[in-house]
């Protein structure tokens, strides 16, 4: 009986119970996957109908998680914590009233369509909603946004704003003056009568320019978003705001030879551009307009100012921008130093360095050949010899020798044009190892103090290793033509402009002692030595001075044996025996704006005022 009742099965409600809980629990595991699964889908599918309406509207829609203050959807008058945003007119909505966004409100005119206005006239362009802070009433000069709504008015072109129970009628049919920025905007109108007289193939720049006030200095943006720490992107969606969109340019998306094509609808030496970047943008745009000289469009060329993002930034030091840019001064301050700054000259010089024999570009295995664009600067370049290198032959080697007798037995010369310095030695060695360390993880190189932490890592690593010692008995100084006999040196700097090294005015030193001014658009460079890393920080701190070997209008180097690091302009390399001559080129046109000096610069505020009366008198 016992074996009989051990025997008996379970109770259907144990197993009802199992298998109830064996449904929970995969129920509690699939369910959340299924969730995040269709949460996906759904975002996914979002996304997609948010990027084709931005592909297919006029306006400049951007999309963010969070914005940045107080915002109301200007549809459905809401207020959102994130969804869409034009970088032209200032429109937000949220991302479920974008479609209705797009369909009812226009975005910036460039080029005036209507053919019922006058061919100099704009209306007010009205926007409701989102007014920027401490704006006031243009009618009753009370503070306007101060409401939790959405409230009053802007115009997106004279920025100027109303409150809702001041706006008349004969606001909305009132001729906009463009605001405080009207003598930097290119009106819609201009651009637009362009396009006529060019049809009738009269045009009349003069008339063009009277329509739009004589002072009319209209400004062309240049920025290059990759400097700053995404500041160049955040710069672009505020200039376009207050000018012309048609005015700013992305350098990711279009070179600036491309971009300085629009000087020449503009009338002849009228034309400013503002270049956001770093140095090596302030020469790959002044590179541009030295195109423009080739091609025979002088008179178009414009003048410079720069807002500087990059690390060095000993250029825009030099003219008075300042040694970097954070955000810290509005946009309209930037446009009002634009406005107010002098123009000068700046000296420009070729510095041609010349192999002979085989002229070595060794690459590591699996690394991509050199680009075509740097044989483009060799002498005596020919397609065939890019055919050559990209060759099965050259390819599978792992690497590309190149010898001078495929071109012919002759010197082989690379060409570059530098506006700051040349040198050889201890920190053209630190850019060298910067420039190879940021190729590898570029990612982390976007701040500007990670970048000066870097370069403050080699050069007290050199200053252990000592790599560029004895450089005195490698090289042969040559100044205009006389044999400098050098001290013991690691390193010699060729000058053109005040500053060095992110800040430093390297040929006053100390100022100490008695010495020539330098100046960037005499024609003459500043050549001096350093005894290595440790000397060069010094310098930089005021304890020690540079050895200055002299002033000279042309400075030849010959690098007899071994490889030694070398750059122009930040611009880094491994150079073997070689002769480097620095001659002068040109002059470029750039704007000096005189801010507020400190202690470095006391000793060269003389200097700087002679410059620019000098320069005004030329003009």
């Amino acid at each position: 009986m016992e074996g009989e009742g051990s025997s008996r099965p379970s109770s259907p409600t144990g197993a009802f119970t199992d298998w109830s809980l064996a449904c929970w629990t995969l129920c509690s595991v699939v369910l959340p996957v299924l969730i995040t699964l269709w949460c996906s889908f759904q975002r996914s599918r979002r996304q997609v109908l948010r990027q084709d309406i931005f592909r297919k509207s006029k306006h400049d829609w951007q999309y963010t998680d969070l914005f940045g203050q107080p915002t109301y959807c200007c549809v459905c008058g809401q207020h959102i914590l994130q969804g869409a945003f034009c970088d032209c007119c200032g429109l937000r909505v949220d991302e479920g009233c974008l479609k209705k966004a797009d369909r009812r409100f226009l975005c910036k005119e460039i080029v005036l369509q209507s053919e019922s206005r006058p061919g100099s006239c704009m209306l007010h362009h009205w926007i409701r909603g989102n007014v920027p802070l401490c704006s006031y009433c243009l009618v009753c000069k009370q503070q306007c946004g101060t409401q939790p709504k959405l409230c009053d008015y802007r115009c997106i072109w004279c920025q100027h704003t109303v409150h809702d129970e001041c706006m008349q009628n004969s606001l909305k049919s009132e001729e906009c003056t463009f605001g405080e920025f009207r003598n930097l905007i290119i009106p819609p109108y201009y651009l637009s009568n362009i396009s006529k007289m060019r049809k009738d193939k009269k045009p009349d720049y003069g008339k063009l320019m009277s329509s739009c006030g004589k002072h009319w200095i209209p400004v062309i943006i240049l920025a290059n978003t990759r400097s700053g720490n995404n500041l160049g992107e955040n710069l672009l969606g505020e200039f376009k705001i207050i000018l012309n969109p048609v005015q700013v340019f992305d350098l990711k998306k279009i070179a600036p030879a491309k971009a300085l094509q629009l000087c020449t609808l503009l009338p002849c030496n009228s034309v400013r551009v503002l270049v956001c970047g770093g140095d090596g943008t302030v020469g790959w745009v002044l590179d541009a307009i030295d195109e423009m000289k080739i091609k025979g469009q002088e008179r178009y060329i414009p003048q410079v100012a720069i807002l500087p993002l990059g690390t060095g930034n000993d250029l825009s030091n030099t003219l008075g921008w300042g040694a970097g840019y954070a955000g810290e001064i509005p946009v309209e301050q930037i446009l009002r130093n634009v406005m107010e700054a002098d123009g000068i000259k700046l000296d420009r010089w070729k510095v041609q360095v010349t192999n002979k024999g085989y002229y070595n570009l060794r690459k590591p295995k699996g690394t991509p050949l050199v680009p075509r664009e740097i044989f483009s600067k060799i002498e005596g370049f020919e397609s065939d010899l890019w055919d050559f290198l990209l060759s099965e032959e050259v390819k599978a080697g792992g690497c590309s020798e190149v010898c001078a007798n495929f071109l012919d037995p002759a010197i082989i010369s690379v060409v570059f044009t530098m506006n700051n310095y040349f040198s050889v030695g201890p920190d053209a060695l630190m850019a060298l190892n910067f420039h190879a360390h940021r190729e590898k993880t570029p990612s982390l190189f976007s701040s500007r103090i990670i970048n000066k932490a870097v370069y403050f890592f080699y050069g007290t690593k050199d200053c252990l290793i000592q790599e560029c010692k004895d450089l005195n008995k490698k090289v042969e100084l040559e100044l205009d033509g006389e044999r400098i006999s050098l001290p013991n040196l690691e390193g010699i700097i060729v000058l053109n402009i005040g500053y060095w090294g992110g800040g430093c005015r390297l040929w006053e030193g100390m100022g100490d002692e008695p010495y020539p001014l330098a100046r960037h658009d005499d024609g003459l460079l500043e050549v001096v030595g350093v005894h290595g890393s440790f000397h060069c920080a010094q310098i930089q701190v005021k304890l020690a001075n540079p050895v200055r070997l002299g002033q000279a209008h042309t400075v030849r180097l010959i690098l007899k044996s071994s490889k030694m690091p070398m750059q122009v302009d930040g611009e880094p390399w491994a150079q073997g025996p070689c002769t480097v001559t620095i001659t002068h080129k040109t002059h470029a046109l750039m704007l000096y704006h005189s801010s507020e000096q400190s202690d470095d610069d006391a000793s060269s505020v003389s200097e700087q005022e002679h410059m620019r009366e000098q320069t005004d008198e030329d003009i």
